[in-house]
C-alpha cells in the first residue's frame, strides 16, 4: 500500500525560480497531482498562508475552481490575506493573474519570462488593446493545478502582495 504524502509534504519552496523557459516548463511538470479536492485546496491556501505570514509585507491568496464544470463561475475554494491591512488592489491582481494561467495554460511566471517581463511585448503579440492587455498579468503568482488523467487545468492558485 502506497505511503500517504500530504499536499503540504509534496510542495518545497524554491529558493531560487528558475528564469530558463525549458527549466519553468520542467518545473510546472512536476506539479501535476494525483488528485485535487476542495479538502487539497484548503490545506495549500493554509499552508501557503503559514509559510507567508513570516515576510514583512502582506498578500492575499485566491485558490478557484474546478474549471471543468458547466457551472457560470468557479468556486473560491480558498481565499486569506497574511496580514491585516492587505489592500483590496490585492485581489484585482489575483484576478488578473487567474485569467492568464487561464488563457495561455501556463504560470504567470512562465509568461513573464516569455516576454522577459516587457508588458509592450505581451500586448503586441497578443494583439491586446490597453483595455484588453489591462485584464492579464505577467508577473509571478498565479499558478495552474492540473491532475494526472485529467486535461486542461483543474485549479487555479494565485498569490498577489
Amino acid at each position: 500500500m502506497a505511503e500517504h504524502v500530504s499536499l503540504a509534504e509534496q510542495f518545497r519552496p524554491l529558493t531560487h525560480p528558475p528564469t530558463d523557459l525549458d527549466e519553468i516548463a520542467n518545473a510546472q511538470g512536476i506539479l501535476e497531482l494525483r488528485r485535487f479536492t476542495s479538502d487539497d485546496a484548503w490545506a495549500i491556501g493554509c499552508e501557503l498562508r503559514s509559510r507567508l505570514r513570516h515576510h514583512s509585507k502582506g498578500a492575499a491568496i485566491g485558490i478557484f475552481g474546478p474549471y471543468f464544470t458547466t457551472a457560470a463561475a468557479p468556486q473560491v475554494l480558498f481565499h486569506a490575506t497574511t496580514k491585516p491591512g492587505v489592500p483590496p488592489d490585492n485581489d484585482t491582481w489575483i484576478a488578473r493573474k487567474v485569467r492568464t494561467v487561464l488563457r495561455f495554460g501556463v504560470s504567470t511566471w512562465e509568461m513573464h519570462w516569455r516576454f522577459a517581463g516587457d508588458e509592450d511585448a505581451f500586448r503586441a503579440k497578443n494583439g491586446f488593446g490597453d483595455q484588453e492587455a489591462g485584464q492579464y498579468a505577467i508577473w509571478g503568482g498565479g499558478v495552474p493545478i492540473k491532475v494526472q488523467g485529467v486535461e486542461g487545468i483543474v485549479a487555479v492558485v494565485a498569490i498577489s502582495g
